[in-house]
């Protein structure tokens, strides 16, 4: 059963190729002790032989019986050691001249081997080390001298004087290695782990994790580190948000209580009644855009899922935004001029979700009309643009000659609740720009803000023609 705990699999992994690496070494080194054993008591054999073929040069011998003893009488301590000698006539006829084996086999040399040098196992399964000559350096006689074959029980004794010196080697090795690299892994997971653990719990700022170890866990901290931040930004902007939204709402809710309670008993009468209704009145369509601004931002969280892109036409939807603030800017006396494809020209067709840019629209028209005083002047012009790296678009422009926006603020404005106007007077709710920029965004799209001279203040938003997934991170587009 594999364990649970890295360390442990660690260990086991560092376990199991020691042994792995031990049986390889083992065996290798069997073999090479073996070969190098059987080729030293070949060699004593040969020794054996090349002497009694040169006493036979020296005194030769005559018959069959003069050779034999002549083999008993050299070869004592071969068979001392367990060796034997056969000797085999002219006639093929083979008998044991020295020793005691169990099978009296003369193994067939190859063509042209004057020596024949091999192994052979005998009937008992004892296995001997052969030397074969041949019948002319013997008067006819053919000699097979045999002497046990012991290399293999050499070679493991040889293994097992020197295992323990391998295994203490490894072990001396390994056990730190595979120390320091668990450690090496397990240490920076128990401190990711303990993070995100305590991850719920902490509030305010959360320190980032120092990048250590393999490659794979300082990504993996990396990631953590910018999920960790990106929390800690969520939770600082729903605080804000809160925030906000406390004083949003108790502003409307305080007018309107208020002059409730003055008409109910009676302290608001006549003109003052009538003032008080259309104050309650003001302050009910003020929750009322603020309760649709929060349903747009809870449609936002879908991104692109959550738009019905259809086909639209530019200069169409500039005008009836503009028709829809026409008793408003007349109230106020201000002018609202439109600008986009005229007769003859092509349209303006891009694709789109009709309620999305319907909502853009009427956020930047909204917040010109805010801030203009009376005279005013809003220009909201559609118009093709096409910008580099990004493909071809719809851009909606409104400009106004207001007292535009503050020094340093063009990107701030665009943030959920940021308003230029410190006090926070006024009826807007801080949404409106950040949800045409979100908005725009989420079909692929930008917004940006500048100020325009002599005085005055420009919001353009990029369509494009077809929506299309936003990239993580939009460079701000220039001005102008």
């Amino acid at each position: 059963m594999v364990p649970r705990s890295l360390s442990k699999r660690i260990f086991l992994a560092f376990a199991g190729l020691g042994v792995a690496m031990l049986v390889t070494v083992s065996g290798s080194l069997f073999l090479v002790l073996r070969d190098a054993h059987q080729d030293e008591t070949k060699q004593s054999l040969g020794y054996v032989v090349v002497s009694f073929e040169a006493s036979l040069v020296r005194n030769p011998v005559t018959g069959q019986g003069g050779l034999e003893q002549r083999v008993q009488d050299e070869t004592a301590q071969l068979v001392t050691d367990g060796g034997f000698v056969l000797v085999q006539g002219p006639r093929g006829a083979i008998s044991v001249v020295a020793g005691g084996p169990s099978s009296t086999l003369m193994p067939t040399p190859p063509v042209g081997v004057k020596n024949y040098i091999d192994t052979l196992t005998t009937s008992d399964g004892q296995r001997y080390v052969f030397i074969e000559t041949t019948a002319n350096a013997t008067g006819g006689f053919k000699l097979l001298f045999a002497t046990p074959d012991t290399s293999t029980q050499q070679a493991l004794d040889d293994i097992g004087r020197t295992l323990w010196m391998i295994v203490i080697v490894l072990l001396v090795i390994g056990i730190p290695i595979a120390w320091l690299l668990a450690r090496s892994v397990t240490a920076p997971m128990r401190r990711l782990a303990k993070a995100a653990r305590d991850l719920p719990a902490t509030s305010g700022e959360i320190e980032p994790l120092p990048l250590e170890g393999p490659t794979e866990v300082k990504v993996l901290t990396e990631r953590f580190n910018a999920m960790a931040d990106e929390l800690a930004s969520t939770r600082h902007e729903e605080t804000a948000m809160l925030a906000n939204l406390r004083h949003d709402l108790r502003t409307p809710l305080t007018s309107i209580g208020g002059y409730a309670e003055a008409i109910a008993d009676g302290t608001a009468k006549g003109e003052r009644a009538v003032a008080a209704g259309r104050t309650i009145a003001e302050e009910a369509q003020r929750l009322e855009r603020l309760v649709g601004e929060l349903g747009v931002v809870e449609r936002l969280r879908d991104g692109p899922a959550a738009l019905r892109p259809e086909a639209l036409d530019a200069t169409e939807l500039g005008g009836a935004a503009a028709s829809r603030f026409e008793s408003r800017a007349a109230a106020q006396g201000v002018t609202i001029e439109t600008a986009g494809a005229t007769a003859g020209e092509p349209k303006l067709a891009f694709s789109g979700d009709r309620l999305a840019v319907e909502r853009i629209l009427q956020n930047l028209l909204d917040n010109s009309l805010s801030v203009l005083p009376k005279g005013g002047h809003v220009w909201l012009r559609a118009a093709p643009l096409a910008m580099p790296d990004r493909a071809p678009g719809i851009s909606f422009s409104v400009t106004d000659d207001g007292p535009g926006f503050p020094p340093g603020t063009t990107e701030k404005v665009f943030e959920r609740f940021f308003r230029a106007d410190p006090s926070r007077q006024g009826s807007g709710s801080g949404l409106g720009l950040a949800i045409v920029r979100e908005l725009a965004r989420a079909h692929g799209g930008e917004a940006w803000a500048e100020n325009v001279a002599p005085h005055g203040a420009r919001v353009t938003v990029l369509m494009p023609i077809v929506p299309a997934v936003p990239a993580a991170e939009t460079a701000e587009p220039p001005a102008g």
